[in-house]
């Protein structure tokens, strides 16, 4: 039998164990079609987004695996009849791929996440014909659909220390309100992003350029597969597809769609996290940037977007909640379920001195935590100023109240 044939005999074998949760024939042969389309097109791709939007992916899929015909349906999705043509001329190569694409999900045990799930995410949509056909996904699939906020935090691979610390400070912030974070999983700030929110307990999703089973940049395949472990790991190119320039670039639109606003933390004059900026900007999303010294050029990118893009100087957890409208949730304000969290932070007040600097290994000893766990907490009360962060390690700050902790 063709496997580009959508039955429901061939979609139930061919889908066993990635998206076995699917139990109606017509929902197993619409993911079917989804799952092929992901092999056959790149990300973002229009006319396919368009065919698939006026016909539904089962009746899209059999206009373009066919060779002629399909004018009606072209016009009804307002693509020229030549567009269809040279679609297919690009799409049909791939056919050949999809059986070996599906098997590597299966291997990783990647599972497909598509439009019709309850945990595909909905803010995708504002997408129009350039949303992904489907995700592919490790991890904790229902987070993608969850309906808490979602901050993408992004910023440049070469990283300063600055850079850095602010990253993990800011994500971390973010997660222990409840916000989810998002990044890209690469070097630098992405990275860092990632790991604040982990240290935090919170959520976090990376969106890769290649497929899920290709852990990318190499360097990161722990930091990926812990972040598969207790948050979520996506991309919307099948197991098995390299990462490729165009598809960075595609996976950034990606990064700005499903995030309510966009932190830019740091980032060159031609940093690719500007392009992920501009994509929350054409889709109307709050964007903001952090800013550096005006010497830094690791900043200059974050000082064009404050200039030219209008966006909003971020300098605080709080200054991220308010761009998000969680104002009332930001330090200052007690959320759901804040009083452990406030004993937390009074714990590692407990810890400091006021006059001698103490290493963060020191202070998590003394205050009963884990190292992480209170790098995280010490990156809370540094952005409130409660504490001071110095070159041998950390003092309680001076003339600042420690009542307001949250």
């Amino acid at each position: 039998m063709n496997i580009l044939e959508p039955t429901p005999e061939h979609a139930r074998r061919e889908l066993a164990g990635i998206a076995d949760a699917l139990s109606e024939d017509d929902d197993l042969v619409v993911a079917y079609a989804r799952a092929i389309w992901s092999c056959l097109v790149e990300p973002g791709d229009r006319v396919a987004g368009a065919l698939i939007a006026t016909c539904g992916p089962v009746r899209a899929l059999e206009i373009a695996v066919a060779t002629t015909g399909g004018a009606e349906a072209a016009h009804a999705a307002g693509i020229e009849l030549g567009e269809l043509d040279k679609a297919r001329t690009r799409w049909h190569p791939r056919r050949g791929d999809v059986a070996e694409r599906i098997a590597a999900a299966r291997r990783a045990g990647a599972r497909l996440v598509t439009p019709e799930d309850h945990a595909w995410p909905e803010r995708v949509a504002d997408l129009g014909p350039f949303a992904p056909v489907c995700l592919w996904v490790l991890g904790d699939v229902d987070a993608l659909g969850a309906s808490c906020p979602a901050v993408a935090v992004v910023g440049a691979r070469a990283a300063s220390g600055y850079g850095d610390m602010l990253a993990d400070d800011l994500a971390a912030g973010a997660a222990a309100a409840g916000v989810a974070v998002i990044s890209g999983a690469a070097y630098g700030i992405d990275g860092s992003a990632h790991r604040g929110a982990l240290a935090a307990g919170g959520a976090t999703t990376a969106l890769l350029a290649g497929g899920v089973d290709r852990p990318y940049p190499a360097g990161h395949r722990d930091l990926l597969e812990r972040i598969a472990a207790e948050g979520t790991v996506a991309a919307e190119v099948p197991c098995g597809s390299s990462p490729t320039k165009w598809r960075f670039l595609a996976r950034n639109r990606l990064i700005a769609a499903m995030s309510d606003a966009t932190v830019v933390v740091e980032a060159g004059w031609r940093s690719g996290s500007l392009n992920t900026a501009h994509h929350a900007a054409a889709l109307g999303r709050p964007l903001g940037a952090v800013p550096g010294p005006v010497t830094s050029a690791s900043s200059a990118g974050c000082h064009r977007l404050l200039r030219e893009a209008q966006a909003e100087c971020i300098t605080s957890v709080a200054d991220m909640m308010e761009l998000l409208g969680l104002d009332n949730h930001a330090p200052g304000a007690v959320p759901p379920g804040a009083d452990q969290g406030a004993g937390d932070l009074t714990r590692i007040l407990d810890a400091l001195s006021d006059r001698s600097a103490r290493s963060g290994h020191d202070i998590a000893r003394r205050a009963g935590f884990g190292p992480e766990e209170a790098t995280a907490l010490l990156g809370l009360l540094e952005l409130e100023g409660t504490v001071e962060r110095r070159p041998s390690g950390w003092v309680r700050a001076r003339h600042r109240a420690a009542a307001t902790l949250w």
